[in-house]
């Protein structure tokens, strides 16, 4: 009995040291994918080129670092951390041009992969190289991993995390250093699901190996558990299925497609293509030349006996020998003319339906199924409200309301929403005119050789004499409404262009035949015949016009150096007076949110 009671215990202390193994295995792994990516509030650093050599300058324009440089990277233009280039050697000084991190060899910024931005390096660490092995060590020249990499590079859309190889496989670590996959793959790439509210937080991996047959391939989750092992001649997430939590993965074995839900089989591997269709949430089947339709559930609603099958709008057109046969998107047979197709909008009120018996027409019709708009046009979208674009015979496009009636002339080449206003952006071609309309439908500017802006809370539109700004509902903004922390403001007198205070005095005469506003850096581009100067923020004019710039946009000023675009989305600041080959894009601190990605807290 003794004996027994012994053993019984042991196996009880047994049971509970794995249970605590395991829960800490599983907190462990779970706090490894817990890191903080570096969020920029305010650039001060930028990149200085003169000579075809490049410096560094403050957000004063004063020269930090001599443009001596073959290249220059400001990792975090927050932070006085520079790598400059003499040829392929680097070396990290700060704003006293001190070198830093003598004790460390080859130190290099991570370069972020996938990401067209102006903060393209990873915020907070930078590589380091011995003995032909690279680690991590933050900005303050603290190590994080040894060198015992032989490589180590940003992970496609993922910042924050890194792609390491070690004795001739890859896996996945963090800034943090933690290892968040194995290292034992010989190829490690993101399945690129995106959300608005995320980016690419809930992005899984595609993991792969080499065989006698060639790469095979698996997948593991954004929470790096492993769901399939890489045993699939093909592999690819459906990334237009917007569900974080369950991965719907296509794969295929032996040239058999099928789809995967997580780690179950939703699909079987029998079809020779699978083709998913985000407006009815369904897949599109092939088995043996013929076609079918499967459901978000895996269910086959429609069978694989049809030589074609069209999605359009909300039903499905499946032809065969007899014809062809109409289908909702639950797999039912639908009582409609097969010339007739049905799409849905925003708005549940309304579906626009297309006549394709005489031509194609578009109308509109309600829930109901009534008719609200006749098929009498060559197109219709529906736009917002009550409202529908339509273009006529002469591919001409305006505005109609649900009776019908014209709001806005049918006689523009282009016509569209602004992204994510209410503001409609109307085009004439032949006169080289942008109109813009307000919410209600009302003309609120006409400008030729316009320009238009949309920036985080307001519309900018401007030409080579006017800048008009507007709400994202169309209502008229004063410059004074739009640059609340500005002490200056553009002012126009008699066709000429000064500044003014708050109170409307003048401060700088009405001079120019053109300025910008002040940058929140306390700049303002001032412009006459032709050319380009700067003035501060005290309206004092501390560079005669003297640049010809591209015109294409106005110019950025920081001191007495301009903004010239080099790269994908990289800038530097020059006074070179010539017009320069790429354009000269705004960018303010209001778009710094826009540019930094993944930025905050990822779990």
């Amino acid at each position: 009995m003794k004996r027994n009671f012994i053993i019984r215990n042991i196996i009880i202390v047994i049971i509970v040291i794995a249970i605590i193994t395991g829960i800490t295995l599983y907190l462990v792994g779970k706090n490894a994918r817990k890191y903080e990516v570096e969020k920029v509030n305010s650039y001060n650093y930028f990149v200085l080129e003169k000579d075809e050599l490049l410096g560094v300058i403050d957000r004063s324009g004063n020269t930090v670092i001599e443009a001596k440089y073959d290249n220059v990277v400001i990792p975090n233009p927050e932070k006085a951390l520079y790598i400059c280039y003499e040829g392929e050697t680097p070396k990290t000084l700060n704003d006293k041009q001190e070198v830093l991190f003598t004790n460390y060899q080859n130190v290099n910024p991570i370069r972020l992969q996938n990401i067209t931005s102006d903060l393209m390096y990873e915020k907070s660490v930078l590589t380091y190289e011995q003995d032909g092995k690279y680690g991590l060590i933050d900005f303050n020249g603290k190590q994080i991993t040894k060198p015992i990499y032989e490589e180590i590079t940003g992970l496609p859309y993922k910042e924050g995390e890194l792609l390491v190889k070690q004795d001739g496989k890859y896996g996945v670590i963090n800034i943090r250093g933690k290892k968040l996959i194995d290292i034992e793959y010989d190829k490690i790439s993101v399945d690129g699901y995106y959300t608005s509210e995320n980016n690419y937080k809930y992005a899984g991996y595609i993991i792969s190996n080499t065989t006698n047959e060639g790469y095979r391939y698996g997948y593991i989750n954004y929470d790096g558990k492993l769901l399939l092992e890489p045993e699939y001649n093909e592999l690819s997430r459906v990334i237009d299925i917007l569900d974080n939590e369950n991965a719907y993965i296509l794969c295929a074995k032996n040239g058999q497609y099928g789809i995967m839900k997580n780690d179950e089989d939703l699909i079987t591997n029998e079809y020779q293509s699978i083709e998913y269709d985000e407006n009815n949430k369904l897949f599109t089947l092939e088995k043996s030349k013929k076609f079918g339709i499967a459901n978000l559930d895996g269910n086959v609603i429609i069978p694989t006996e049809y030589s074609q099958i069209d999605i359009t709008g909300i039903y499905l057109y499946a032809k065969n020998d007899q014809g062809v046969t109409v289908y909702n998107a639950s797999g039912t047979q639908a009582n409609i003319d097969t010339n007739v197709a049905i799409l849905n909008t925003s708005n549940e009120k309304y579906r626009i339906r297309i006549d394709n018996k005489d031509g194609t027409k578009y109308g509109v019709i309600n829930e109901n199924g009534e008719q609200v708009i006749d098929e009498k046009y060559n197109y219709i979208e529906y736009l917002f409200d009550d409202y529908f674009i339509v273009s006529d015979t002469n591919s001409k496009l305006g505005v109609i309301n649900d009776n019908d009636e014209i709001e806005i002339d049918i006689n523009y080449d282009g016509l569209q929403k602004i992204t994510e206003t209410n503001v409609i952006q109307a085009s004439i071609t032949s006169e080289n005119i942008t109109k813009l309309f307000s919410k209600d439908l009302r003309e609120i500017c006409s400008l030729e050789n316009a320009n238009v802006e949309n920036k985080n809370s307001y519309i900018k539109i401007s030409n080579a004499t006017d800048t008009l700004y507007f709400d994202k509902d169309g209502k008229a903004l004063k410059n004074t409404d739009v640059f609340t922390n500005n002490t200056l403001f553009a002012n126009k007198v008699n066709d000429k262009w000064g500044f003014v205070d708050k109170s409307g005095n003048t401060v700088v005469d009405a001079k120019y035949d053109k300025v910008t506003e002040f940058n929140e850096y306390g700049f303002a581009g001032v412009k006459l015949d032709n050319k380009w100067g700067v003035v501060n923020s005290k309206g004092e004019e501390i560079l005669e016009p003297t640049y010809i710039l591209n015109e294409e946009q106005e110019p950025f000023f920081i001191g007495t150096y301009y903004r010239v675009r080099y790269g994908f989305g990289e800038y530097y600041y020059t006074n070179l007076n010539n017009e320069p080959e790429t354009e000269n894009t705004e960018v303010t601190n209001e778009d710094i949110d826009e540019n930094v990605t993944n930025a905050g807290v990822n779990e």
